[in-house]
């Protein structure tokens, strides 16, 4: 009995430890995990679990694709519906494939006001929005020279004017000159009637006709021309001029505004006249027939109006020098000036 009770607690204890031993793995069922069979688990090293082997039967490697399996690389439930086999290290993906044929997608709507407010009203709130940015049709005059001429027994006036009317593009311009004597009559006048078209940013192609009213006889001219605005900010104008009696004449003219302040302006002008011919009954000798050069300061109390003073030299040139010599009329005069630059 003594023996017995002695092997009593040892029975009990295998007894006990023998269901732990016999449990299945294949009965666990844990959210989130799937377990392979027990036959799958030969030889593999899971996680912390310590590897156990059999003295009679070694531990064999686990094959390279076992272990994949595993950890979840190759596993079925992962990539369920992805082609792996059918990607390539050099197939273009993402913005690096060729460009396909599908339709362009529609572009926005161009006037989204349109939807909210009636078309035929936003169409013409559009026209005028681009009538006021450089469509419109405006009208200028301006007189450039509206001057009191003093010279030694002969004072004078002088005029310089153009107007216009049109657009950015086309334009109607006249311009008119002329200048004359308080105690005598007008000494020169012409008008120009000139279509006005611009050929880039700062010039502007001229063509149209200009009469003579004096001096005597009067002449009709057709004329070819340019005006614009040349690099460092010279105002230059330019004319060709062929008369109905088939005179040429042409005349290049030019002036520079210097800014001493906001409002005060030193202005130097020049002007030069030539003769393709000799023009006996207008005093005209052929080559440079005559020049002017004038320095003006005028204080612009705005814009739009600005009196000056200044200085004016005339001289005329070559044949037609001698041509007034022989008339007795001096060939060169200074002339002090005042008068007012006025636009609207």
């Amino acid at each position: 009995m003594t023996r017995l009770a002695m092997h009593l607690p040892v029975a009990v204890a295998l007894a006990l430890a023998s269901p732990v031993f016999a449990q299945d793995h294949s009965k666990h069922d844990m959210p989130g995990m799937s377990s392979p069979p027990a036959s799958d688990h030969a030889g593999h090293d899971m996680g912390h679990q310590p590897h156990h082997t059999t003295p009679d039967k070694p531990a064999q490697p686990e094959p390279p694709h076992e272990h994949g399996k595993m950890h979840g690389q190759d596993a079925p439930s992962a990539h369920a519906g992805h082609d792996m086999s059918a990607m390539s290290p050099d197939e273009p993906v993402g913005t690096n494939q060729p460009a396909g044929n599908a339709p362009a997608p529609r572009p926005p709507v161009d006037h989204y006001a349109d939807r909210q407010f009636p078309p035929a009203e936003m169409a013409h709130a559009r026209h005028m929005m681009m009538r006021e940015s450089g469509g419109q049709t405006i009208a200028t005059l301006m007189l450039n020279l509206a001057e009191y001429r003093a010279r030694k027994g002969r004072d004078g006036y002088h005029w310089d004017g153009e107007a216009w009317f049109g657009g950015d593009i086309n334009r109607l311009t006249v311009k008119a000159e002329g200048e004359g004597l308080f105690q005598g009559c007008v000494e020169a006048a012409e008008v120009q009637a000139l279509y006005s078209r611009a050929i880039g940013p700062y010039f502007n192609l001229q063509a149209g006709v200009r009469h003579d009213f004096e001096p005597g006889p009067s002449r009709s001219y057709a004329v070819v021309g340019f005006e614009g605005l040349a690099p460092y900010w010279f105002e230059i104008e330019g004319a060709l001029f062929l008369s109905d009696k088939g005179d040429l004449l042409g005349r290049l003219s030019g002036y520079y505004d210097q800014r001493i302040t906001q409002r005060l302006v030193l202005q130097p002008r020049a002007e030069l006249d030539i003769a393709a011919q000799d023009i006996p009954e207008n005093r005209i000798g052929a080559g440079f027939s005559s020049a002017e050069a004038g320095l003006r300061l005028r204080y612009e109390i705005t814009r739009q109006f600005a009196p000056y003073v200044g200085l004016s030299h005339e001289a005329r040139i070559g044949r037609t020098a001698r041509l007034a010599r022989a008339d007795g009329e001096a060939a060169t005069s200074t002339s002090f000036v005042a008068g007012l630059r006025i636009w609207f």
